[in-house]
C-alpha cells in the first residue's frame, strides 16, 4: 500500500502544481457553457421531460468535466513520462502493473471529480439565481457510482491512448476527433429525444451516452435510458478499458518512441 499511495500522491501533486491549467481553466469553460447555453438560450429550448434546460444541462457539464479531465490527467502523465524517461524506470521497477494503472486511474478520478464538483456548485449558483431553487440530487449513491466509474473509465482510456500516441499532437487529435464527438453526441447538451431517428440510434452505441444519462438520473430521477442498463454498460466499459490500460503498460515497446 505504501507503493500504491506514493504513486497516487505523485499523480495528485503533479496536476496540483499547475492548478490554473488543470482545474481553473476547465471550470471557466463550464461556467461559460452555463452562461451562454443554460442562462441566455435556455428559455428557448423546450424539453419533453418537464425540466428547465438549465436543470438538464448541469449534470451533462459535470460529466463532461469529469471525463475530459480524467482522460487528460492520465494521458499527459504517460506521455510526459515517456519522453522524460521516467516511464521506462517505472515499468522495470518491481511494482505490479495494476498498481500503476489504478494509481493513475484514481488520480484521474480525483482531478475529474474536483472539476465536476466545482462545476456543479457554479451551476447550482446559476440555477438558484435563474429559477429560485437548488438543483436536486435524487440518488446520491448512484451519483457516487457514476463519478467513480466514469472517472476510472476515461483515465484508463487515457493510459491506453497515451501508449499509442507518439507525440502530444497525436494525443490532441484523439481528443478532437474521438473524445469530443462522443461527448457532444452523448447527450450533454440535449436529450436524444430531440434528435432525428438516425442520430438516436447512433447515440445508443456511444458508451458515454449511458454514463451521462446514468449520472443525470442520479440527480434528476429521469433519463433517456433505464438505470440498470446505464449501470451495466458503464461497468463493462470500465472493465474493458482497465484490461486495455494494463495490457498497454505491460506490453508497451519503447523502441518506437
Amino acid at each position: 500500500m505504501i507503493i500504491f499511495y506514493t504513486l497516487l500522491r505523485r499523480e495528485i501533486k503533479r496536476f496540483a502544481k499547475v492548478v490554473i491549467q488543470t482545474v481553473v481553466s476547465p471550470i471557466v469553460s463550464s461556467a461559460l457553457y452555463l452562461l451562454v447555453f443554460g442562462v441566455s438560450l435556455g428559455g428557448s429550448v423546450q424539453l419533453n421531460n418537464g425540466f428547465a434546460y438549465l436543470t438538464f444541462l448541469i449534470p451533462g457539464l459535470m460529466v463532461m468535466g469529469l471525463t475530459n479531465n480524467a482522460f487528460q490527467n492520465s494521458s499527459s502523465s504517460i506521455v510526459t513520462s515517456k519522453f522524460s524517461g521516467d516511464l521506462e524506470d517505472l515499468r522495470v521497477a518491481p511494482i505490479p502493473h495494476y498498481y500503476i494503472v489504478w494509481a493513475m486511474g484514481l488520480g484521474g478520478v480525483f482531478r475529474g471529480s474536483l472539476v465536476a464538483i466545482i462545476t456543479g456548485l457554479v451551476g447550482t449558483a446559476f440555477h438558484y439565481a435563474q429559477l429560485g431553487k437548488l438543483i436536486p440530487i435524487e440518488h446520491p449513491f448512484w451519483m457516487l457510482y457514476f463519478f467513480m466509474i466514469g472517472g476510472l473509465t476515461f483515465a484508463f482510456i487515457g493510459i491506453f491512448v497515451a501508449f499509442l500516441a507518439r507525440s502530444f499532437d497525436q494525443l490532441s487529435a484523439f481528443t478532437a476527433f474521438v473524445l469530443l464527438p462522443l461527448t457532444y453526441l452523448g447527450g450533454v447538451f440535449i436529450s436524444i429525444q430531440n434528435l432525428a431517428p438516425i442520430w438516436q440510434t447512433l447515440s445508443k452505441f456511444n458508451p458515454l451516452f449511458y454514463l451521462i444519462n446514468g449520472f443525470r438520473y442520479s440527480m434528476l430521477g429521469q433519463a433517456d435510458v433505464d438505470l440498470m442498463t446505464a449501470v451495466g454498460v458503464s461497468l463493462l466499459a470500465a472493465v474493458i478499458t482497465f484490461i486495455l490500460a494494463n495490457y498497454s503498460l505491460a506490453k508497451g515497446s519503447f523502441s518506437r518512441w
